[in-house]
Formats: structure tokens, sequence, C-alpha cells
């Protein structure tokens, strides 16, 4: 495997690159004598102003060249993998691994356990820290790869462990210490488990991390997913009502405490805590900013408050009779039902609302986005859909109409014989209703 060099993969016409005759398989080993991992050192190295740039070609000659540029001028080149090179895989063996429960015989990409660093700096994925030994840990610092988003669960060294199956799961605490003194900005997360690391396990967690601020800026408790499919997997359950309310009365406590001492609430419960408890949505001011609603925290409060503004301008009744069908999952019931009511009370218009169990993954998961096509399809045949059916846009991968099974959205369509719409917001289903211009 290679772990030096970046190939090119395109050269900018009328570039640096251009004119110094570098082309498409060509390699670069080293900038200023440094050798090149990945796009970061690339990156990193590249932003001076003179340059020994050493380069493979592609017929085996090696080149050293000499580059004076400005600060903030790009070579013009693009490589091969976008210069990341292998993904970092994670070596944990995590009682709760969503991966590990998902069905078989889904697309590959989908039992990829990353853990890169990266990555985690890149595009905001969760990462572990248990394969980031001392000198990726300098390398972090020295090239101010910040904000990083730490999946910590526990700072108990022996539960997290535990937990995570891993002996260099124990090391967290020093990490982040090493990370917050080197002013990395640090997003963190627990996945929480009934019975294991929530309750006093829970508040120590939040405590430790406190004291971590400002570098950890924020952390979520999410509660931990289960699937229907866990046979011979650490036994787990689900939270019930009541514990989700107690985790959200935990998690306000300590808000108050954070508020008091740093004017910030800095630790998060997720929305599915609220929903699953039965208790108010919190106000947006309560959010800090909402740093994590990717991580579903906040979503349901900045859907409240879209919705809000959004059915001021609501006509009274429509040109003509309209007839749609809305689909989503078991959590969201609670958060559509006011909005489809509301709509139903514009005469002329009728809107029907389809809350789908979770058949593909088993019904203890309930959020929308892990709802399949032939979810959709075995919960929404025979029935009346009207004129075209509308779906949250988190159901499809990424950049492209397919569900997780590989279903795609025009097969879904000419199997329901309707016109089907993903949308990613209030906005885009009120305007493609054409209720607003």
């Amino acid at each position: 495997m290679r772990d030096r060099g970046l190939i090119i993969n395109n050269v900018a016409d009328n570039s640096i690159a251009d004119e110094l005759r570098l082309q498409p398989l060509d390699m670069i080993l080293q900038i200023n004598g440094q050798e090149i991992t990945d796009i970061l050192d690339y990156q990193y190295l590249t932003a001076d102003e003179n340059l020994q740039v050493l380069v493979q070609k592609c017929t085996g000659e090696h080149w050293l060249l000499e580059i004076e540029k400005d600060y903030d001028e790009n070579l013009g080149l693009e490589f091969q993998d976008d210069g990341w090179g292998p993904t970092r895989q994670c070596g944990n063996k995590c009682i709760f691994c969503f991966v590990d429960q998902m069905p078989g015989q889904m697309r590959s990409s989908l039992y990829i356990k990353d853990d890169d660093y990266r990555l985690s700096f890149a595009q905001g994925n969760f990462i572990t820290l248990t394969n980031v030994g001392p000198s990726e840990l300098r390398r972090i610092a020295q090239m101010r790869l910040s904000p990083l988003y730490i999946s910590v669960h526990t700072t108990n060294p022996a539960l997290r462990r535990q937990m995570m199956g891993n002996p260099r799961a124990e090391q967290v605490m020093d990490q982040l210490r090493y990370l917050a003194e080197a002013n990395i900005q640090m997003h963190t997360q627990v996945v929480l488990c009934p019975g294991i690391n929530d309750g006093p396990e829970l508040n120590r967690t939040i405590s430790d991390l406190g004291e971590l601020w400002p570098a950890v800026c924020s952390l979520a408790v999410v509660p931990v997913g289960l699937t229907g499919c866990r046979d011979g997997l650490f036994r787990l359950r689900s939270f019930n009502a009541q514990e989700a309310g107690e985790v959200v009365q935990e998690v306000q406590r300590w808000q108050k405490v954070f508020m008091a001492e740093y004017q910030y609430p800095l630790v998060f419960a997720s929305d599915e805590f609220y929903l699953l408890a039965g208790v108010p949505i919190p106000l947006a001011e309560n959010y800090g900013g909402f740093p994590q609603t990717e991580n579903g925290v906040g979503l349901v409060r900045l859907f409240m408050d879209e919705w809000h503004q959004l059915s001021r301008g609501l006509p009274g009744r429509t040109e003509y009779p309209m007839h749609y069908s809305l689909v989503t999952g078991t959590l969201a019931r609670p958060v559509l039902e006011p909005v489809v009511a509301e709509l139903n009370r514009i005469a002329g218009l009728q809107m029907d609302l389809h809350v789908m169990e979770n058949k593909y993954f088993g019904k203890t998961v309930t959020v929308a986005g892990l709802l399949t096509g032939q979810d959709l399809l075995e919960g929404l045949a025979g029935r009346n859909l009207g004129e075209r059916l509308f779906i949250p846009g988190v159901m499809l991968r990424e950049g492209d109409h397919v569900f997780l099974d590989d279903i795609t959205l025009d097969e879904l369509a000419g199997r329901l014989e309707i016109k089907v719409s993903p949308v990613d917001d209030l906005g885009e289903l009120v305007r493609l209703m054409g209720l607003y211009p």
C-alpha cells in the first residue's frame, strides 16, 4: 500500500504546475524536504512562498523544482482520491456499534468503519482517538486541525475500555488535555446506553469534559441506536420515556451550572430524548448557536421556528383542489402532526401524513433518515396518496436519489404510480405544493 506521495490526477490550465510541465500520474514526494503523506501535508507546506518540490515523473525520473509564488497562490494540482489516500479504519469493538447491527446484503460502503482524524477535521466525522498516537497528536497540534469531532462516551477509563473493546480507549482524557493545551477546539458526543454509562457515569463525563472548556466547546448526549439485527451482540436496551425524561433533567441541570460559570450551556440532549420523554423542546436561545445539528441536537427547534414563520404567509384557500401525502418515521409524528393539521385548514388542500414503522432495521429505529425504499413500498402500497408524495431528503444517499437499500427514487415512484419529491426543509415543501411563489 502506498503511504508516501500524492499522485496527480489533474493539472489546471495556465497554473504554476502547468508551466512546470507537471502532468497526471506524476507524484509529489516531498516539499521543502518533508515527505508528503496526504492532502493535509500538501496544503500545509505549499502555504510557503518559496518551495522545493521533489516530483517523481510518471516515467520514473525525479525532478527537483524551485518555485516562488504568492502566499495564497495555488499550484493548480488535483490528486487521486482527493489526496487522502486510504481511510483509517476503526479498531474498536464497541458494544453499541451501529454497523455491527446492519442487515446483510447492503452495499459495501455502509459497512465501512472509519475512524480517521483527518476526516474529522475535513468533514466533521466523529472519531474515538484510539488509533491516534503521540506523533498524530503532535501533527494535529502543529497543523491546527481544528475543530475535531470526538466520541467520548465516558471519561471513566475502565468503563470506556469495556464499552469500546480497546485498551487504548483508556487514554482519552490525556489525549483531550493535550489537544486542549494546543488550543484545538473539540465537539464531543456521548452515545448513552441505559444502565451502563448513564446516571453517575454521565455526570462524571459531563463534569470532566466541562473542565476542558473552552477547548471542549460542545457535548451532545444521544441515545444508543438499536436495530433488530443484534443476535450474538452485547445485550442492550433502549431508553423508556421516564428514563429519557431523567436524562433531559440532568442535562438541563448541567446547562444551568455551565451558564453560571461559562455563560454557555455546553452540554445538549439530542432531540430524540425530548420526543421520547414527551417534554417541550427548548427554545432556540438554549442551544448555544446549534453546534451539533448533524447529531440530531436542535433540529426540531429549528423546524418548529421555521414553521412558525412560514405559517404566517399561508393562503386561506387554494386555486384548485390539491391532495398530497407526506411520509416520515415514528419519531417525528408529534412534530409533523401539528404542521399537517394547519395545512389541512387551508380550503381546497388535503395533506395526508403517513407515519412509517421501520421494518428493515426494526421498529426500535424511529428516525426518518433510516427508512428504506422497501419500507415505503410496503407501508404505502394500496393507499390513496393523492397527486404527489413528499419524503424527507435525508432518506436518500447524499448527492444521489437512492435509498439505503439501493431502491431508487424513480423505482419507488414507478411502483407507487405517483410523483415522489424529496424535500430538505419546510420552505421547499410549501413551495413545491404551490402555496408560496
